[in-house]
């Protein structure tokens, strides 16, 4: 394990016992946010994932939630879901010293052993084509994970991070780290755009240049995942023919 990292200036920290939704307390804040805050809680009561999905929520897991006001159009803000991504990997191979246990799986999951340790989700406000504020949501499965039988069928099954390496992180420790590993990454989507982040997105991407499954509402794809585009699409080359596609959900 690394050192603990210098926390990000500017950056407030607000860690609850427990709470209903991280992603909800924390939009509670932004009309009175003067810079980005994290939130943490022990547990969640009333966790959400993506789609409107419970998120399972054991105490010892890790809860968080970033809020922010960042400029510039809803595409382009939408975009800081891979710079969670990377944040996110960072962290835990800096909390275990095993790079190679670890892979991003789009749009917004982190992988360990295979086995999916992390999501993401986004929430943001505005109007006009304008964020006003911006939520990022992030779970970890520190210590447990969900069985099979309670995610999606065909979904990668779900492994925590204690299960697959025997390392016990707190979540105050793992937010150590992953507070200072997304400031890096956002002070370099702010000055460099997104192409640094897509090239590192894609160097941790699992099944890259293999066949993957993309499901859209009920339209479902077949191709080889051939890298994600500009905008963060997911490029599939289905026959010959190359497809992008900007939301799904991907299977293996």
């Amino acid at each position: 394990m690394c050192a603990k990292p210098a926390w990000p200036a500017g950056v407030a920290r607000h860690a609850l016992p427990a709470v209903d939704s991280t992603n909800a307390f924390a939009a509670s804040l932004a009309p009175g946010l003067s810079g980005p805050a994290w939130v943490i809680a022990g547990e969640q009561t009333a966790g959400r994932g993506r789609r409107g999905r419970p998120w399972s929520s054991p105490r010892g897991n890790f809860y968080g939630s970033l809020v922010m006001k960042p400029a510039g159009p809803a595409d382009q803000v939408a975009l800081r879901s891979f710079a969670a991504a990377l944040a996110l990997y960072d962290a835990c191979v800096n909390l275990t010293g095993l790079p190679q246990a670890f892979a991003l799986k789009w749009p917004n999951d982190v992988l360990c052993n295979g086995g999916k340790l992390a999501g993401i989700l986004l929430e943001s406000a505005g109007q006009g084509g304008q964020v006003s504020h911006l939520v990022i949501g992030i779970g970890v499965n520190l210590i447990a994970a969900p069985t099979p039988e309670q995610v999606e069928p065909g979904a990668v099954a779900p492994v925590s991070l204690l299960g697959e390496t025997g390392l016990r992180i707190p979540p105050e420790t793992f937010l150590d780290h992953l507070a200072p590993a997304f400031a890096a990454w956002e002070a370099t989507f702010t000055t460099e755009g997104f192409a640094p982040l897509r090239a590192a997105w894609l160097s941790r991407a699992a099944r890259l240049g293999e066949k993957i499954r993309a499901r859209t509402g009920t339209t479902t794809r077949d191709g080889i995942f051939e890298t994600i585009d500009s905008t963060g699409a997911l490029v599939l080359n289905m026959s010959g023919t190359r497809v992008a596609i900007p939301a799904a959900e991907v299977f293996f």
